[in-house]
């Protein structure tokens, strides 16, 4: 949202200071607002917020050569700035980070309209490209981009609000207890949309999947009683969270209470799903990859459904949906077909794509399967089961990249399955290699692992080798 420096310190609880020479600071106007020097636009406002590793007080200078309007700085460091930076407007706080969330809280809550939160363990992104989709078919929506989700990204999607957007659909991710609580103080949302709970972050719970659960709850504790929450028939924890929230719950999945239901699912270069709505069938063709995008879709067509928006019209727009980078993309390389879904992978989200692996038509199904982190004390169990389901599901080719993947490995010989191969490779980049000398014509290969792993490094050198030849 457009706002001048004198708005902005107001909302975020900021005092404003310039150079005495300066004359109507107040009234400068913010473009924008950026956390990063490098990318940060000429115009914005630039809050030098402490991160894991950098603390933005010391690129505050880069930020306004690069045209920052001004920075956002902590009291604290003030007196270390260089003189370049003095001599810009500064907005003056305790802690940055908690202005920029400040800020965006305020400026939510001036827009005031409705805010739909998106949270679960996989398919978060997906279903949040979904749901903005369907309400853009009658709505002017804000989407949160890319899966800006945490503590630093979700507040400067808000500050992306405008008075002509009617929704806003934000996603919502934690990797511990009461992140989602704090997200939801900050966007206030008024619908709520959890796809699953599974094993992402467990590293971080001890009593695992039921901590998860209650942390992922935290978005539909978060809603008012006037509220909406859309949660899955099909997921033993999320279809318990409607028992004690008080405002309205709509259903979607394959089971009883769902309405959208999804009546069936056939897997082949589209997706097609069978859907009753509201008393009325009809069938949606998906242009992305794997099941479980039926569930999410169908969270689409449940906010659309509340929102008003016509069944057609939300066919219409999900029909439209690419797979977003690394996420499910088809590559088409040595007369071999590649499934790019290196952006990120947990246990439930491989045993889905594993599921649409072996439905595609083959000589050899490939699985080249990175380690999954934040899995803590369950990781060697939680990789050793998806390689049993591997296994299991008639996958030829198996191999593990890196760490806790030999434990995948592990568990494909446990299921001794008969006609199975397995490899183990420290890196991505031995991935690589392995693809270049092995891929025959006629291979489908899924490449899926968490992003630390950087799977799509073997990707991008089987397609430098492919350049090359």
């Amino acid at each position: 949202m457009i706002l001048t420096l004198a708005e902005a310190a107001l909302g975020a609880g900021a005092r404003l200071e310039a150079p005495a020479s300066a004359q109507g600071v107040g009234a400068l106007v913010a473009s924008g607002y950026s956390i990063d020097s490098r990318t940060v636009a000429a115009g914005e406002l630039f809050f030098a917020v402490r991160g894991e590793r950098l603390d933005g007080h010391d690129f505050v200078v880069a930020a306004l050569e690069h045209g920052a309007i001004g920075a956002v700085v902590s009291v604290h460091r003030v007196v270390s700035l260089p003189n370049a930076a003095l001599a810009a407007p500064l907005l003056i706080v305790e802690d940055p980070l908690i202005a920029l969330q400040t800020l965006a809280a305020h400026v939510r809550r001036q827009w005031g309209k409705r805010v739909v939160g998106v949270t679960g363990s996989a398919g978060k992104t997906s279903t949040k490209e979904a749901v903005a989709a369907v309400l853009a078919a009658e709505f002017p929506v804000l989407k949160s981009l890319g899966n800006l989700n945490n503590g630093f990204g979700l507040p400067l999607q808000l500050l992306r609000l405008e008075p002509e957007h009617e929704y806003a659909v934000i996603e919502m991710g934690m990797n511990h207890s009461g992140e989602i609580a704090q997200l939801c103080r900050i966007a206030a949302p008024d619908w709520g949309v959890v796809t699953n709970v599974g094993m992402a972050h467990v590293e971080n719970f001890p009593d695992g999947q039921a901590g998860i659960a209650r942390a992922k709850y935290e978005l539909i504790e978060s809603l008012p009683p006037n509220g909406v929450a859309f949660l899955n028939c099909d997921d033993r924890y999320v279809s318990q969270f409607g028992r004690d929230f008080p405002g309205k719950t709509v259903y979607f999945g394959a089971g009883p209470c769902s309405d959208p239901l999804i009546a069936a699912v056939r897997e082949g270069d589209q997706l097609e799903i069978d859907l009753v709505s509201e008393g009325r069938e009809a069938t949606l063709k998906l242009s992305l990859l794997g099941r479980h995008n039926a569930v999410n879709a169908a969270a689409a067509i449940a906010v659309g459904q509340e929102a008003g928006v016509p069944l057609d019209a939300a066919i219409h727009a999900l029909e439209q949906l690419t797979p977003g980078d690394k996420r499910g993309q088809i590559l088409h390389l040595h007369g071999a077909t590649i499934i790019n879904d290196a952006y990120n992978s947990n246990p439930e989200a491989l045993k889905a794509m594993i599921l649409t692996l072996t439905a595609r038509p083959a000589t050899r199904r490939i699985l080249v399967a990175g380690e999954m982190l934040e899995l803590g004390d369950f990781a060697a169990e939680l990789h050793a089961d998806c390689g049993r389901a591997a296994a299991e599901a008639r996958v030829d080719v198996i191999v593990g990249v890196r760490g806790h993947a030999a434990d995948l490995v592990r568990g494909v010989t446990e299921a001794a399955v008969p006609g199975v191969a397995t490899i183990f490779l420290h890196d991505a980049d031995a991935a690589g290699e392995w693809l270049k000398e092995n891929l025959r014509t006629g291979d489908v290969v899924l490449v899926k692992g968490s992003r630390g792993v950087r799977l799509e490094r073997a990707i991008d050198a089987l397609m430098s080798h492919d350049d090359a030849n």
